[in-house]
């Protein structure tokens, strides 16, 4: 399956369609799209991209859509790589889970299918899982590659297909670029394996579901204070997805018999039928449960994605009000939590580290130096997390916890992908930890605001659709690498990083030693402290733009006056950026 458009038109894919091996029901739905030339247009002018990361797209008929087809030609490309890989093993394993989403099921049962068609072993498991726990699977049952179908939070009209690898992180290089290559060599449905094989498929279930958890339940630092405040109020939604067993699980095994559900959503459907978007970065999403929040007077609301590797907070502020976290406040508090309980017993000894990406809060840098903890920045995808863990295994360092801005955590070594279930367990126990001491977590979080400084972040995403658009991003990116800003809000430009070509330049003394991969992020630092990170989606028709700011937080009455005062500095960078 091809990057892009090739030679082929859109009669020609449409007659391929109408004429090959597909079955009657998808050719009824192209004779429909025949009515429809925009829709037909849509559909077929290019191949579905197999990306770095696997696919994602609108489900439908259709070379450019997910479908049994474009999933099984993925799946062929898959396998004819893994031969090739493990050609000396005598069995070559795969795991498989699926989320909420509409076809998600049959997509995980079509790729099932046609790697047990190539003789490959597959662990399928029997209904929707949290993708980090298919991480974890593909660890534990020593499997070669891993795969889940999901599109994490996009719009219910899309699903995805992400490919793992034997460290149970998605794939990175060379693998990534080499399955695109075996991909894109299978032109035809005639090319891929269909006659599955029931013998070489395991179904899978509870029994890891166990593991899994006992596995996770480990992580808790303080199990005695939770015991002590076991009756905490803690709302959780899994917003129709795969969270709903697993999280409520595993909070009650860390000790919480008070978690509150929110019935509406814990009804599992790919429809998402209560909320326009199952994305907790979303306050709407959100509603139902900050009404169920107040209604029982809770403590503490919890919220994950459909594929439960994300996870939304709100808390209550000094005036009792909940307000919603971001990722890079929620990856503070618990870097925070696991760093300085690690201290306060004794057990930091030079050899722990922590990982963040390079548009994640530098405030969690600056907790790590106070404890002398290492710290790693990587390029933006969690999948980068995932390789920096397996690079330090080689040199036994202890990894704590990392994080991205994109509400993604994870805090262990047994999964190498952000893991909501995790993060929701240990986002209650740094709550009920900081309950002994008389505190909301808001006021942890202004805490550390007054001794490390202000830290507020804010992101805009730009959506450009189509290849005009594309054109367009191109061009924003152009801009501002060629003809890079000398002041931006009349603070000096002292430093900039450009990873597309690996350069770091400007007035600071000892500029940024860039070693991490080629990437198309540009970043700015300024003289006041401010930082700008731009980067064009690596999944999705957008280009983001990162915004850091800074200052000091003398007290906590003085909060409201210094969070306005850096709203409107980040509100000024956009101005003179002119991205609105």
């Amino acid at each position: 399956m091809g990057k892009g458009e090739n030679n082929s038109s859109v009669d020609e894919r449409v007659k391929l369609w109408l004429e090959g091996n597909f079955d009657e029901k998808t050719k009824e739905e192209v004779r429909k799209l025949l009515k429809n030339p925009a829709e037909l247009n849509e559909s077929f002018y290019r191949d579905l991209e197999f990306g770095t990361g696997g696919l994602r797209g609108i489900m439908g008929v259709g070379t450019n859509r997910m479908n049994i087809y474009t999933v099984g030609m993925a799946t062929q490309g898959l396998c004819n790589y893994l031969k090739q890989q493990f050609s000396k093993l005598p069995e070559i394993k795969v795991a498989i889970a699926h989320d909420s989403r509409n076809n998600s099921k049959l997509f995980a049962e079509t790729a099932a299918k046609i790697l047990s068609a190539n003789g490959i072993k597959v662990f399928l498991f029997d209904s929707l899982r949290p993708t980090p726990e298919l991480s974890f699977t593909v660890r534990y049952l020593k499997c070669q590659s891993g795969i889940v179908i999901t599109a994490s939070h996009n719009p219910k009209e899309y699903n995805g297909y992400k490919v793992y690898w034997d460290d149970g992180g998605q794939i990175i290089a060379p693998h990534d670029k080499n399955i695109i290559e075996e991909v894109k060599k299978i032109k035809n449905i005639d090319q891929v394996r269909l006659d599955g094989n029931k013998d070489k498929i395991e179904i899978i279930g509870e029994e890891i579901d166990e593991i899994y958890t006992d596995k996770i339940k480990t992580l808790s630092i303080s199990p005695e204070l939770i015991k002590k405040n076991n009756d905490l109020k803690i709302v959780y939604t899994p917003l129709h997805g795969s969270g709903v067993k697993l999280i409520p699980k595993i909070l009650e095994k860390f000790g919480f018999r008070n978690v509150i559900h929110v019935p509406q959503q814990d009804v599992t459907d790919g429809n998402f039928p209560t909320v326009k978007s199952p994305n907790p970065e979303e306050h709407a999403a959100l509603d139902l449960a900050l009404e169920k929040a107040k209604e029982t007077d809770a403590d503490l609301v919890l919220a994950s994605d459909p594929d439960a590797d994300r996870v939304g907070v709100a808390v209550k502020n000094k005036d009792g009000q909940f307000v919603l976290l971001n990722g890079n406040q929620t990856a503070t508090l618990l870097i925070n939590y696991l760093i300085s309980c690690r201290a306060s017993k004794k057990i930091l000894n030079g050899n722990q580290y922590i990982v963040k990406t390079i548009v994640t809060t530098d405030l969690i840098a600056d907790i790590a130096k106070k404890y002398k903890v290492e710290y790693f920045d990587v390029l933006t995808g969690f999948k980068y997390i995932a390789d920096t863990i397996q690079q330090n295994e080689k040199e036994n360092k202890d990894f704590i916890g990392g994080g991205e801005e994109s509400y993604g955590f994870l805090a262990a070594d047994f999964v190498r992908d952000k893991d909501a279930v995790m993060t929701c367990a240990l986002v209650a126990e740094t709550a009920a930890w900081a309950r002994e001491n008389g505190k909301t977590l808001w006021d942890v979080l202004v805490d550390i605001y007054v001794e490390y400084g202000f830290y507020k972040e804010s992101l805009i995403s730009i959506v450009r659709q189509g290849k005009s658009g594309a054109e367009e991003i191109q061009k924003m990116m152009e801009r501002f690498r060629n003809n890079p800003p000398s002041f931006i809000n009349n603070s000096e430009v002292m430093l900039i990083n450009d990873y597309l070509k690996h350069l770091s330049y400007g007035k600071l003394s000892t500029p940024n030693d860039i070693t991490l991969p080629v990437s198309n992020v540009l970043q700015f630092f300024l003289k006041d402290g401010s930082k700008i990170s731009i980067r064009p989606s690596g999944t999705e028709p957008k280009i983001k733009f990162y915004f850091s700011v800074k200052e000091k937080l003398a007290n906590k009455d003085d909060f409201q006056k210094v969070d306005d005062l850096l709203a409107e500095r980040i509100k000024n960078i956009i101005a003179d950026l002119k991205i609105s």
